[in-house]
């Protein structure tokens, strides 16, 4: 873990887990929760999926930009963003520099399981092939992700809860004297 910073970034796919093992982190760890998709979305008062239909990816990702560079300056945060985050080498290095960054690794076939049903992933709207379009962002995406990663952690078929226990004892045992950072 990074000497003397107190921010979890937690980066990887969509279907990863990040919002639902990063309000586990946060609340094990004590630490305050935020989602980028969600803090978007509060602050214009329209869904992603909206976002996207009206000004495209690129005015989703400078809206991204915005917000990523405002809670990473924060202190004692566990951040879940969104799957394209990496692709902002602005965004890449604002999580690189001000926190540890996780990259939650899952499989295609978990991806395509865990999101079949959601109708707010823009990106797999009105797409004739989600398999095709989830394994060409990850062939995109994730040299990306390891790039800035400082630990890597597989959540395919993995409860959230297992996964959070793993990063729980990552984070504490790598900080060595600086566990106290979380009580």
């Amino acid at each position: 873990m990074k000497n003397s910073v107190y921010n979890i970034f937690l980066i990887g796919p969509m279907g990863a887990g990040k919002t639902t093992i990063g309000k586990l982190l946060a609340q094990e760890l004590k630490l305050d929760f935020y989602d980028s998709d969600h803090e978007i979305e509060s602050r214009t008062g329209a869904d992603i999926a909206w976002i996207f239909d009206m000004e495209g990816e690129e005015g989703f990702r400078k809206r991204e930009e915005k917000v990523i560079e405002e809670l990473s300056a924060k202190s004692k945060i566990v951040l879940a963003t969104g799957g394209g985050v990496v692709l902002s080498e602005q965004n890449r290095r604002f999580l690189h520099s001000r926190g540890t960054v996780i990259y939650l690794m899952t499989t295609i076939n978990q991806q395509l399981e865990r999101t079949r049903k959601d109708q707010k992933r823009p990106l797999l709207q009105n797409v004739d092939d989600p398999e095709t379009k989830l394994r060409d962002l990850m062939e995109q995406r994730e040299p990306l992700y390891r790039e800035i990663a400082d630990h890597m952690v597989m959540t395919s078929r993995r409860s959230a809860k297992a996964v959070c226990t793993e990063l729980t004892q990552y984070i504490l045992g790598s900080s060595n004297s600086n566990s106290d950072q979380y009580a």
